[in-house]
């Protein structure tokens, strides 16, 4: 196989992979400009995982099994908000809960409703996808960026909605002054709570997509589907310098991981729990390297 027809289709499957981590971590970036570590973006991926496949096959709607999926990942960024910040429990234990919360509960409600614990399968549509005849025709351009899901470019319309809103609108401002300094939005007469709850809110959003995506894409819920998803978004908002493109950056890093791995496994002889394993090295690599980068520019 020619190096071009082996790295396309890599680099497509890897447009497509690295989407639910892209989605959950420009969510988690404004609870982090608003000075929240958001361990919870796991939970809230899984929430949306479970419910959007359920509604999904319920009601034969994909649109329906998209919007009651960030509904109910929804509503436990609510709760998981509302427990750290107004009933003041720690954000790290509640965002700890949270991850706890949505693994076991999946589990139980798959159990009582359908009478399995393990792979729960769904006849859905599958998902649309994008194809526009005459950028088909575009050389390698035209193949890397069409005939994905519609939840791709979704994301990246996110991405871009995400980036005006946190550098040119008053809200963006004040969601990273309340990272900043809380105190001075205070005295500015605004509510730094209201803020971060708007930031834990869209994440919720952005990881309900983010867990829709994955279930709907294989039209079956498998416990604990989103398989440290959550974890790698959050390692990519600190890889991406905490802003939005840097964050498209990280995203595709892990994403090409993740695809290199998928094709390793029927390529390759390496021992299959290594090839597994292979985009959590890179995460833990990534975590190392940043770590780095930042002690030597504190130190220059």
């Amino acid at each position: 196989m020619r190096g071009s027809e082996f790295s396309i289709p890599l680099l497509h499957n890897t447009i497509g992979i690295m989407t639910p981590f892209l989605l959950a971590a420009v969510g988690g970036l404004f609870t982090e400009l608003a000075g929240m570590l958001n361990i919870a973006l796991e939970g809230l991926m899984l929430f949306g995982a479970f419910f959007a496949i359920v509604f999904a096959g319920y009601t034969g709607s994909l649109l329906a099994g998209v919007l009651f999926g960030v509904l109910f990942a929804l509503a436990a960024a609510a709760l998981f908000g509302f427990i750290s910040l107004y009933l003041k429990a720690n954000v790290f234990i509640a965002g700890l809960a949270t991850n706890l919360l949505a693994s076991g509960l999946t589990i139980v409600l798959a159990f009582q409703l359908f009478g399995n614990k393990g792979v729960i399968r769904f006849d859905v549509a599958r998902l649309p996808t994008l194809s526009i005849p005459a950028l088909n025709r575009i050389p390698v351009l035209g193949d890397l960026l069409l005939g994905h899901s519609v939840f791709v470019y979704v994301s990246w319309a996110i991405v871009a909605v995400a980036a005006v809103v946190i550098n040119r609108t008053p809200f963006g401002l004040r969601i990273r002054g309340t990272g900043l300094s809380s105190a001075t939005i205070a005295s500015l007469g605004l509510k730094p709570r209201v803020y971060q709850l708007a930031g834990i809110l869209i994440s919720g959003f952005t990881c309900g997509l983010a867990g829709a995506m994955l279930t709907l894409n294989l039209g079956a819920f498998i416990p604990n589907v989103t398989s440290g998803r959550g974890w790698i978004a959050l390692v990519a908002i600190y890889l991406g310098n905490k802003t939005p493109w840097g964050i498209v950056i990280a995203a595709f890093v892990f994403g090409f991981a993740e695809s290199l791995s998928n094709y390793a496994q029927g390529a390759t002889n390496v021992p299959a729990d290594f090839i597994l394993a292979f985009p959590y090295l890179i995460t833990v690599l990534a975590m190392i390297g940043y770590s780095i980068w930042r002690y030597y520019k504190a130190r220059a």
